[in-house]
């Protein structure tokens, strides 16, 4: 089940005057996998993106990677005992784990263990994310699409 996440998206009205646009609860979920839900936050299809458009960008269907030239934000919560799925993404991602601890497993060498408040940097790595503990852990994400 994924947590309530409070998404403020702020704009320029039509005198140029900042203003809340949106002030919601993100609505966008699905579990990708056995024990992992993501919730996208926002995303661009541009980069440097467009700033003019109406349209809620957290609201749109996204995969793994965004589009080419494109960004997600998204939080993910993984359960404890979630499943398991080695991926790789063309993306240059930054992520913050916010709650609980989990490990990063890569191709080569032992997994990395983080727990809340460590960050990453990931530059286009086979990974897979695996909660071996007794709590959720809650990352959030942001992935920008990257030169091969």
């Amino acid at each position: 089940m994924a947590a309530n996440i409070r998404r403020v998206v702020t704009a320029n009205d039509s005198e140029g005057k900042s203003e809340v646009w949106i002030d919601d609860f993100a609505q966008n979920v699905k579990v990708s996998r056995s024990g992992v839900t993501g919730t996208v936050v926002w995303t661009t299809d541009t980069v440097p993106p467009d700033l003019s458009g109406s349209e809620d960008l957290g609201d749109k269907e996204v995969e793994r990677p965004p589009v080419r030239r494109g960004t997600i934000f998204r939080i993910i919560e993984f359960q404890p005992g979630n499943t398991t799925d080695m991926h790789v993404t063309q993306t240059i991602d930054y992520a913050i784990v916010l709650k609980g601890e989990i490990d990063m497993r890569l191709d080569k060498g032992a997994a990395v263990h983080l727990v809340a408040g460590d960050v990453i940097v990931q530059r286009a790595t086979l990974h897979d994310w695996v909660n071996t503990g007794d709590e959720v852990c809650v990352i959030a994400f942001i992935l920008i699409d990257a030169h091969e």
